[in-house]
């Protein structure tokens, strides 16, 4: 196995998440109160919560936990869970059962880093970019000629993480197709699902379209409640599961039993949270729109087709790497630059940013961004 790289998000984010007053580019919605989470809880998870002993918990997962997640799904039961410590955890795993060396990867990009990292320290891996001048368009042609007879997985996030991209449903349907005909699995990264600006627009999940597909999920993201570092994989192939089981056996054992009340909780309360978090976007996207209007000439914005990120592009001379570490510097407002989010196996763009649009109040933030902006070009017309 290969070393793995340092992950640039979260060295960039130790140096700055929280020290800068303003943290602008978070991939998560708004989060809630211990308070008010519990608020939600119905009697047998409210009692499951205060008669709680804290041992060791299944490995599995909590029974009633992963029956909650299930009822996410159309075709999965409670037996097609397996629960991990984060999303990171699942995909870290699941790319070591899945991959071993003579194998192959399709990879879309841009991506989460380690979407790539960890398949490219185990195999061979194809990238498939997005095109960025194509509203991130995904080109199922070339896709499908990346493929190999040794390709064993592919792997999507839609919403996607940084742009916000949601393909066409029968794009993804036939991608689903494409990968049971070639005997591929298709692993799906669907932690942005019920943030989508369109309720149409929403993707069947991968585990109901194939049983052999993955689907992987979180608790941090459309929920926003990322301290309890639950995250899952939902596939109908028991056999995979229990491999996953068992490599799982190697990193965290079980999870924490108090977060796995908590998640139980929250799931079950998810149509509350996620409209909650809907809302929130609503409100916020024309305070974005307003502030990306009166500087532009400085950005191209466009608004996420859902999740809660966005990626414009910074059209000033100076460059996005340059402009956000001055401007964090500066006027202590967190942005993520596009070097964050290049790709070994792709050409991606180099003059964007993550921005995030899902936190209640924005306002200060962009309030402090637009002085700072503000400034400069005053300074610029005075010389």
């Amino acid at each position: 196995m290969t070393k793995l790289p340092d992950f640039r998000l979260e060295t960039y984010f130790s140096r700055w998440e929280f020290t800068a007053r303003h943290h602008l580019t978070a991939s998560d919605a708004q989060t809630m109160a211990m308070s008010e989470l519990l608020a939600l809880a119905g009697p047998e998870d409210r009692h499951a919560w205060d008669t709680l002993a804290l041992g060791y918990t299944e490995t599995f997962g909590d029974p009633a936990l992963r029956e909650a997640i299930a009822g996410m799904y159309s075709l999965v039961d409670a037996d097609d869970v397996i629960c991990f410590g984060g999303a990171q955890e699942a995909l870290n795993l699941a790319m070591q059962v899945l991959l071993g060396p003579g194998d192959h990867a399709v990879v879309v990009t841009p991506n989460y880093q380690s979407a790539e990292t960890i398949p490219l320290s185990l195999c061979e891996v194809t990238g498939v970019p997005l095109d960025a001048d194509r509203d991130w368009a995904l080109d199922l042609d070339r896709l499908t000629a990346a493929l190999r007879p040794n390709t064993r997985v592919v792997s999507v996030n839609f919403p996607n993480n940084p742009t916000g991209k949601i393909i066409d449903a029968a794009d993804f349907a036939r991608l689903a197709e494409l990968c049971d005909e070639r005997g591929i699995r298709l692993f799906s990264d669907e932690v942005y699902r019920g943030l989508e600006r369109d309720p149409a627009r929403t993707l069947a999940q991968a585990a109901d379209l194939s049983e052999r597909a993955l689907s992987l999920n979180v608790t941090s993201k459309s929920l926003g409640l990322p301290g309890l570092r639950i995250g899952w994989i939902a596939c109908r192939d028991r056999e995979l599961r229990s491999r996953l089981e068992r490599a799982k056996h190697y990193t965290t054992i079980c999870n924490s039993a108090p977060s796995e009340i908590l998640a139980r909780i929250a799931i079950n309360a998810r149509e509350q949270i996620l409209a909650r978090n809907r809302a929130i976007i609503d409100a916020n996207l024309p305070v974005f729109d307003q502030f990306f209007t009166e500087f532009a000439e400085l950005f191209d914005w466009r608004a996420p087709d859902g999740g809660c990120v966005a990626y414009p592009r910074y059209l000033g001379a100076d460059g996005v790497e340059a402009f956000c570490t001055t401007l964090v510097e500066q006027a202590g407002v967190l942005l993520l630059p596009a070097s964050i989010y290049r790709s070994e196996l792709t050409p991606t763009p180099a003059d964007r940013f993550r921005i995030g649009i899902g936190r209640r109040a924005p306002v200060p933030a962009l309030d402090a961004f637009a002085r700072w902006l503000r400034d400069r070009r005053k300074a610029v017309q005075e010389k």
